[in-house]
């Protein structure tokens, strides 16, 4: 084991388990992926597992971090966010909050690995990610945190739990790393407007607001949850939920647990207490009202009078 990957151990060791190295090593491979999964009751210095002269992003769905000195130059990591830091010679302070849970993924480049993969495409990064791979003055920089992507979303759920056999996970982790590093290193060829940006970020965390809300529908997040998660107020989420879906958030929820009913009943497994009690409702009566406000006829009817419909 070499003095890097020592002293970073040396750092988790106090949170027993709740590091674990994916992927690749920084003293060695000039790239490491790493999945975090821990609570503490007491502050964590996480600045202390962060290497010297790297560039590092870190996907943030779970727990409440912080990067950075002050408020001028720190960036907070609230649940859904994502961001990059780099570190210089210097020590750069980050921590997590207490009694949270945390879990995050941090991706690892070391600047003369960087330095290789882009020199033909120096131009085409980040003006800040530019600066840090190929400027003369190595420095600690943090950007800002920000919403993740659907895309990003998208890789961070399969990283804990590669869907490829073992002797693959080296080459499909090779690859994750290089999709990761596309999202976040490269300008965009065609800057958005900011009032595009903003529809597109909008449609984002309305498509997030829904795979939260069918994830559980027995117990759905609450709205502040679902804010916290998806990178804006609850007030704000409501708004643009109705605006883009045309539906109110307990209205989209209601008719998704109406939908799951209706598929329960016309398996014949399930009676309609049971198909209830599977989408969250212990009144049936509130569960009757709905289910006939929604599909257009009583429960205890409807896989007959669902037939009798396509029959026609």
């Amino acid at each position: 084991m070499n003095a890097g990957c020592a002293a970073q151990q040396d750092a988790w060791r106090e949170l027993k388990d709740g590091w674990h190295p994916l992927y690749g090593d920084v003293d060695k491979n000039g790239v490491a992926i790493e999945w975090h999964d821990l609570r503490t009751e007491h502050p964590f210095d996480w600045g202390r597992t962060l290497h010297p002269n790297t560039l590092a992003f870190c996907l943030n769905p779970v727990g409440h971090g912080a990067v950075g000195k002050d408020s001028r130059t720190r960036s907070d990591y609230s649940p859904g966010n994502c961001g990059y830091y780099a570190i210089a010679d210097q020590p750069l302070p980050a921590s997590r909050r207490a009694r949270d849970h945390h879990q995050f993924v941090t991706l690892e480049f070391s600047r003369q690995h960087l330095q290789k993969q882009f020199v033909r495409n120096e131009a085409d990064l980040e003006p800040d990610i530019r600066r840090i791979v190929f400027g003369d003055k190595d420095e600690n920089l943090v950007a800002p945190a920000r919403p993740m992507t659907i895309q990003q979303r998208s890789v961070l759920a399969t990283l804990a739990e590669p869907p490829v056999p073992k002797a693959a996970q080296i080459l499909w982790y090779q690859s994750k790393a290089l999709e990761l590093m596309a999202h976040f290193l490269f300008a965009p060829k065609d800057p958005e407007f900011f009032c595009m940006r903003q529809k597109r970020v909008a449609r984002e965390r309305v498509e997030r607001t829904k795979e939260l809300l069918a994830r559980d529908l027995a117990n759905p997040p609450t709205l502040e949850t679902i804010g916290q998660e998806v990178g804006c107020s609850p007030f704000y989420l409501s708004r643009i939920f109705s605006r883009e879906v045309g539906l109110t958030i307990p209205q989209y929820l209601r008719n998704l647990r109406m939908e799951r009913a209706a598929e329960l009943l016309r398996t014949g497994r399930y009676n309609v207490t049971e198909a209830a009690t599977e989408v969250g409702y212990s009144s049936l009566s509130h569960f009757s009202k709905a289910f006939c406000e929604t599909i257009g006829c009583c429960p205890v009817l409807y896989p007959a009078a669902k037939n009798v419909i396509l029959d026609r």
